[in-house]
C-alpha cells in the first residue's frame, strides 16, 4: 500500500512543494515544530534511510543540503537542524527544522500556520533555491 508521501509524490494528496528533481521532492511539513520545517522524500518508497543503496543515500543528503540553505537565507533561525527518525510514515524522510532553541526539534512543541502562511513561506523558499 502507498504511503502518505508517495501519495503526495503522485499528486493525489496536496502538499506545500518547496522543490523536486527526478528522484526527490521536498515540501513543507503539515504539522511543523517550526516555520519552515520541511521534510526531503525520496521518490522511490523505502522504509528505512539506511536501506538506501549509498548512491540515492549521498544524493538524499545533498538535496537536503541545498535546501536546508535555502531555509536558512528564508527564515529567521540560528541553523537548520536535521532529524531522521521514520517512525510515523514507513518511507524515508529527511526533517530540515530552521531552529533557534533545542525545544524545536524535540517534536513536542508545534506550531499552527495558517494556508497563506504556508504558502508564503514555501514561495519565499523556493525563490531562495
Amino acid at each position: 500500500m502507498a504511503t502518505i508521501f508517495t501519495k503526495i509524490i503522485n499528486g493525489e494528496i496536496p502538499c506545500y512543494k518547496i522543490t523536486e528533481n527526478d528522484d526527490f521532492i521536498a515540501f513543507l511539513d503539515i504539522s511543523p515544530n517550526a516555520k519552515g520545517h520541511t521534510l526531503c522524500v525520496p521518490k522511490k518508497e523505502i522504509d528505512k534511510i539506511f536501506d538506501l543503496d549509498d548512491d540515492l543515500y549521498l544524493k538524499l543528503m545533498s538535496f537536503s543540503k541545498k535546501v536546508a540553505k535555502a531555509l536558512e537565507k528564508t527564515i529567521p533561525c540560528n541553523r537548520v537542524g536535521m532529524a531522521v527518525v521514520g517512525l510515523e510514515v514507513p518511507h524515508v524522510h529527511v526533517h530540515l527544522i530552521p531552529i533557534s532553541r533545542m525545544g524545536e526539534m524535540t517534536f513536542n512543541e508545534k506550531v499552527k500556520l495558517t494556508d497563506d502562511e504556508f504558502k508564503d513561506i514555501a514561495e519565499r523558499v523556493r525563490k531562495a533555491l
